[in-house]
């Protein structure tokens, strides 16, 4: 089944006391490209992510993002040295300018290096089994998104390409009737040179024959996203070629028509992976 490249996920990563927020999105660019958005610390875990990434994606501009949402509660000490010399201090000045009242706790914890708030920062190199995990559950969800896309894509590529044939059908039926026309008013050999100078059977034929080739690469399950996009710009060749030897009303609408299903065909290989 063909993927399309746009995807969300978002799953929880639990390693001890850290627990964080991994969020997956990916949206159309033509090559593999991803972006990271991750706390301090977690850098080193970039080439081991995008070589998890390229197990599920081909294409696509994939952006990963972290967020800690817990970690361990932080280590809180008294500095007594500092207690001390506050309380002696406060000593000395009740004396000297014979005041009243004690600091009271609140009071001490309040002042400048009492409290000393020691951080506990995650220790990465443990974390990545975890977020290797969560990084194959959301690629997972992703893929599962970009899936239904490729099939949304692959639906309506289909329709285009129906639409191809039944215009390439009608150019045919037109061809043979102005030659039916013309052998009323021409010679024989100017019937054959006007057979010859209107002879669209080899780009019609070219054109059916990339029709198949799309709908044969709809059914893969590898990257046809740039695949499409090559044959789309051989069709528009042909449709081209066939409005210019083919001049006639009926076949320059029904050419504007093909080109126009072609382009919408081009349009929707841009979002297939």
């Amino acid at each position: 089944m063909i993927k399309g490249m746009t995807g969300f996920s978002s799953v929880e990563v639990v390693q001890g006391a850290t627990k964080a927020v991994l969020e997956i999105r990916s949206v159309n660019h033509r090559y593999l490209d991803v972006a990271y958005f991750l706390p301090p610390g977690f850098v080193c875990f970039e080439d081991k992510m995008r070589a998890v990434i390229q197990r599920s994606v081909v294409r696509g501009r994939v952006i990963v993002s972290i967020k800690i949402t817990e970690k361990q509660e932080p280590g809180i000490a008294f500095n007594k040295g500092v207690i001390r010399a506050y309380l002696k201090r406060e000593k000395e000045i009740k004396k000297e300018f014979h005041l009243q009242g004690d600091l009271s706790l609140s009071d001490l914890i309040k002042l400048p290096g009492v409290v000393e708030v020691h951080e506990v920062e995650p220790k990465t190199a443990l974390l990545w089994p975890a977020i290797e995990r969560s990084m194959t559950k959301a690629l997972n969800i992703l893929t599962v998104m970009r899936q239904r896309e490729g099939k949304s894509i692959a639906k309506d590529i289909t329709k285009q390409t129906s639409c191809m044939l039944l215009g390439i059908n009608k150019i045919r039926s037109k061809e043979k009737e102005l030659i039916s026309q013309k052998k009323q008013k021409l010679s024989t050999e100017e019937l054959e040179s006007y057979q010859k100078g209107i002879d669209v059977n080899e780009e019609l034929s070219r054109l059916s024959h990339h029709i198949e080739e799309v709908r044969r690469l709809l059914k893969s399950k590898e990257a046809i996203g740039k695949q499409i996009d090559f044959i789309a710009q051989e069709m528009q060749r042909e449709a081209n070629t066939i409005g210019s030897k083919l001049q006639d009303k009926v076949v320059s609408s029904t050419v504007i028509a093909l080109k126009s299903s072609i382009e919408k065909i081009r349009e929707q290989a841009q979002n297939i992976e």
